[in-house]
């Protein structure tokens, strides 16, 4: 009975200490991420009762690929490489995880972004969706959804 006993309070004990905690959504973010795929639903384009969608899945060796960097300290930066590896269209802003949110400030074409985005972990990366003015209509009721894998920089 009591070798039955041990055996089980190992067995509990060793599955206990192989699990390994799973990093919090601002840990898991602190990387460098690639977009594999873009889709943005405009559902009142330009404050028209019309539906416009884009949508890229960055195959077949495409012009400009989306690439960023999120940092310990709450920066990040993000950029288009071009087919000659260079980084253009850069921005620089500060990022932050609320819940299970990513929130990101920054600059781009001469204009401040405020935009939260839902973070679901996937096995190569995440998928972000978030509701946003991405036609800059003065309605948050355009859709965005992403998809990024982990990549390593030069």
């Amino acid at each position: 009975m009591k070798t039955k006993s041990y055996f089980f309070i190992l067995l509990f004990g060793i599955l206990f200490a192989s699990c390994t905690p799973e990093l919090s959504t601002k840990e898991f973010m602190v990387d460098n991420w690639e977009t594999t795929y873009l889709k943005i639903e405009m559902y009142t384009v330009n404050n028209t009762d019309s539906l416009q969608v884009y949508e890229d899945k960055f195959d077949d060796n495409p012009e400009l690929v989306a690439q960023s960097q999120y940092n310990n300290d709450g920066t990040f930066s993000a950029w288009f490489k071009n087919t000659k590896g260079e980084q253009i269209s850069k921005a620089i802003g500060e990022w932050d995880v609320v819940g299970d949110s990513l929130k990101v400030a920054f600059n781009y074409g001469g204009k401040d972004k405020k935009v939260s985005y839902f973070i679901e972990r996937t096995t190569e990366g995440f998928i972000g969706t978030s509701k946003y003015d991405w036609d800059e209509d003065g309605n948050f009721d355009d859709l965005l959804t992403m998809k990024t894998k982990r990549i390593k920089l030069d």
